[in-house]
């Protein structure tokens, strides 16, 4: 509800849902979050972990970030209950932050999704031009770039079409994904060597040393990387069933499943594969580690074979997280706290035009980036990119929001809290404050910070347009609390 300048009002509504209908249950969002989860991500980033800690001691990676997403996924877990609506942070953020700011927070939300968001899916094409050199061993620097660029325009192509024709690729791709990833468990369980996996280099966990903690901020990163989707229901919280309920417990059993996958995946294969070879560029191992576990263990034939599966796998990625990702500036734009032409949908088949050309054209820079520095490289800036704004910022609006709307029902509630926000916030900065000595020379933190700097620049001038605060009224819309709830600020 708009308010006269220097007076904002305050108002409350009943929650809104979007025209949404509330049909997922327990069973579904679980599955939502660990498909978002689990995508190409552990088979390109297990030797990426044991190169950053030196040895087998690798597993550790997967167990922070594990870690750091529960911490976090409580903080989503509080918020989400609270305001199950259609968005995600892009709620929260608005609700938290806009009666001093306005609706700068939820606009560089957007800002910054637009980037990280197709960085994500341009990892996946890193993977599946890596995944493809075990197949075709000649594949030279030129045709891996072309044949990922290819790739890129083909699932914009793909997602140029009405979603009811999506939601049937969408379930063949996510069923190849799971028989993939429990292919590579199966197989590296049948041969597995004690020895290999648990044999440690000496010093590998001497806390005193510099290279152990280096090695612990670039697991973190890595693995907090993979566990990222385990907030996939939040954004969907208007569809969710019983979400008070359903929503926190979506986000805990999701997390704790992916452990377990990863977990199996990182020992079995450490349990085949001589650590020493996932560390040589020079060995297919550093590059498609799940393709040598299978032709070490079931032959040439079945690792052909699952590397095609894992190539689909690495497309399904990329598919649906632009399927998801171009809509966060429609949904924005349309809620007028975005810039209006991403609101436009196509005449016939009703999708987000620009949202998809635009984050279809940074996943192609993204690619790009990663084949000619490195994944390692490309994993730092994406994350830098979304930790002081969706991350960071979040966190903040947990403790905000209990202060600024105590009336605000809170279904679950964050357990021993502030404790989780406090390890989230701490892990997060542990990502971000060490992105430059991980990545030298490569500067991801003053990327990040350069990108939040034209988002703010982006704001003013959308502000401007728009006539909104700073350059005219603020408006304050409690919307999920009553009017007798809601107060004058």
């Amino acid at each position: 509800m708009s308010a006269g300048p220097g007076s904002p009002v305050v108002s409350g509504s009943a929650p809104p849902t979007g025209g949404f209908v509330r049909r997922v249950g327990l069973f579904q969002a679980t599955a939502i979050n660990m498909s978002q989860m689990c995508g190409i991500g552990p088979f390109v980033t297990i030797p990426l972990m044991v190169a950053a800690f030196g040895g087998p001691q690798a597993v550790i990676g997967f167990v922070a970030g594990a870690v750091l997403a529960l911490c976090d996924g409580l903080v989503w877990a509080e918020l989400g209950a609270a305001m199950p609506g259609s968005g995600g942070s892009y709620v929260y953020l608005r609700q938290a932050f806009q009666y001093r700011t306005g609706r700068l927070m939820p606009f560089l939300f957007v800002w910054t999704a637009m980037l990280f968001i197709p960085l994500i899916m341009s990892t996946g094409v890193v993977g599946f031009v890596q995944y493809l050199g075990y197949l075709a061993p000649g594949l030279g620097q030129t045709s891996g770039d072309l044949i990922g660029l290819g790739v890129i325009a083909l699932v914009v192509l793909l997602l140029w079409r009405g979603i009811e024709h999506i939601a049937r690729i969408t379930a063949v791709m996510w069923t190849v994904m799971i028989a993939s990833v429990l292919l590579v468990i199966v197989a590296a369980a049948s041969d597995f060597s004690p020895h290999l996996a648990f044999t440690y280099p000496a010093h590998a966990f001497d806390l005193t040393s510099d290279h152990f903690w280096l090695g612990f901020a670039a697991g973190l990163t890595i693995g907090i990387y993979d566990y990222l989707g385990y907030n996939t229901t939040a954004y969907m919280g208007a569809e969710i069933k019983d979400p008070g309920r359903v929503l926190p417990r979506s986000i805990l059993f999701s997390i704790l499943g992916i452990m377990a996958i990863y977990l199996l995946l990182q020992i079995g294969t450490l349990g085949v594969i001589d650590w020493h070879r996932m560390t040589n560029p020079d060995d297919i191992a550093s590059t498609s580690v799940a393709s040598a576990v299978l032709e070490k263990t079931w032959g040439k034939g079945a690792a052909d074979t699952v590397t095609v599966l894992i190539l689909i796998t690495a497309f399904a990625s990329v598919f649906t997280g632009l399927l998801g990702g171009s809509r966060v500036p429609y949904d924005a734009a349309r809620d007028r706290v975005f810039f209006r032409p991403y609101e436009k949908l196509h005449p016939k088949h009703r999708f987000p035009m620009l949202g998809l050309a635009t984050m279809g054209v940074i996943t192609a820079i993204g690619f790009l980036i990663g084949r000619h520095t490195d994944l390692a490289t490309l994993i730092q800036l994406l994350t830098t990119v979304m930790v002081i704004v969706q991350a960071l910022a979040q966190i903040v609006a947990l403790t905000v929001l209990r202060r600024r709307q105590p009336a605000l029902k809170r279904p679950y509630r964050m357990w021993l809290y502030p404790l989780p926000s406090i390890v989230a916030f701490a892990g997060w900065c542990v990502i971000y404050g060490y992105a430059d000595r991980n990545s030298p020379g490569r500067h991801p933190i003053e990327w990040s910070l350069a990108w939040l700097a034209l988002g703010c620049v982006a704001f003013l001038i959308w502000a401007r347009l728009e006539k909104v605060w700073p350059f005219g009224a603020r408006e304050i819309s409690e919307e999920y609390l009553t009017p007798d709830e809601a107060v004058v600020v």
